[in-house]
């Protein structure tokens, strides 16, 4: 039997709020926040992804930066013009996302492509129509479907989804009457899982910011269950991706170290400067040597 891989990662690893939290406040210039991330980490979303394509030098980048770390794979959001502007991306605008995304590829450093579509995206007849000549387009990556409108919830769906390898993630978010809710479904031999907290105060504010919907701290209590339902997608899954979108402050790093220390049942390296911050981590993380002489450096 093929071994199964649980992989765990925050989403994106650029945020200024994350200086002082889980990164040193003044780490010097040779400081890279990727290949630190990547020693407690073998995955981590790409967000950028979804605003403008990466081009390959950057990509390359990416990879030579975490390759002390054999086992990381990125996961890679998909341009939001596919997503959430749809019907106005070009030609020119796939060749260059494919541009990008290729590199991680062929370096074997691309487990998965997420295609997150907002709420407003909903199972009608048009909205499948352009689904389905979507996952075409893409048909050569693996790739991961993520929806948020319950209409989607149908077993319809997860058939044809899986009659197309195509994998559907599982999602955490703050529910509403039409809100798909907490499962532990997989389409496909890839599993993912996504936690964007539970921000009723700002999720739908038309004027919140960014980091202002991703403002939230899970408690361990409200991991556990998410904890059970991974071993489950794991259990039919080649590579099961869990990523925590929660990123404000550094909590989906909390988050992400408390699941991985629950699935391992001990407790794993963590970046040192979030104990201070969160002391709570100490119950699942221990700080990292090598860190605290970065630190000293």
């Amino acid at each position: 039997m093929p071994k199964r891989i649980i992989r765990i990662g925050p989403a994106g690893w650029s945020y200024k709020d994350w200086e002082g939290i889980v990164y040193p406040q003044k780490p010097g210039k040779a400081f890279d926040p990727l290949e630190y991330l990547a020693r407690f980490f073998n995955t981590i979303e790409v967000n950028s992804s979804f605003y403008r394509p990466p081009a390959p030098t950057t990509t390359k980048s990416w990879a030579k930066r975490v390759a002390e770390n054999k086992e990381f794979v990125f996961t890679a959001k998909l341009h939001r013009l596919f997503t959430h502007e749809r019907g106005k991306a070009t030609k020119k605008d796939e060749k260059e996302y494919r541009a990008g995304m290729d590199v991680l590829a062929n370096a074997g450093k691309l487990g998965s492509v997420l295609l997150q579509f907002p709420w407003s995206f909903k199972n009608t007849p048009d909205d499948r129509v352009y689904l389905a000549k979507l996952l075409e387009k893409f048909s050569d990556y693996p790739l991961v479907l993520e929806v948020r409108h319950s209409s989607w919830n149908t077993p319809d769906v997860y058939e044809w989804l899986e009659e197309r390898r195509v994998g559907i993630c599982n999602i955490d978010q703050p529910i509403f009457k039409k809100s798909i809710r907490p499962q532990a479904l997989t389409t496909s031999p890839v599993g993912y899982v996504r936690l964007h907290g539970r921000n009723y105060k700002d999720w739908f504010r038309d004027k919140a910011q960014p980091h202002e919907r991703y403002d939230y701290l899970y408690s361990v209590d409200e991991l556990d269950p998410w904890v059970t339902r991974i071993k489950e997608v794991a259990k039919h899954s080649r590579e099961t991706y869990v990523i925590t979108n929660n990123h404000f402050r550094g909590k989906g790093v909390v988050n992400a170290i408390e699941m991985k220390a629950a699935l391992e049942e001990e407790r794993v390296p963590a970046p040192e400067p979030l104990f201070k911050e969160y002391p709570r981590l100490s119950e699942s993380g221990m700080p990292d040597e090598a860190d605290e002489k970065l630190l000293f450096e």
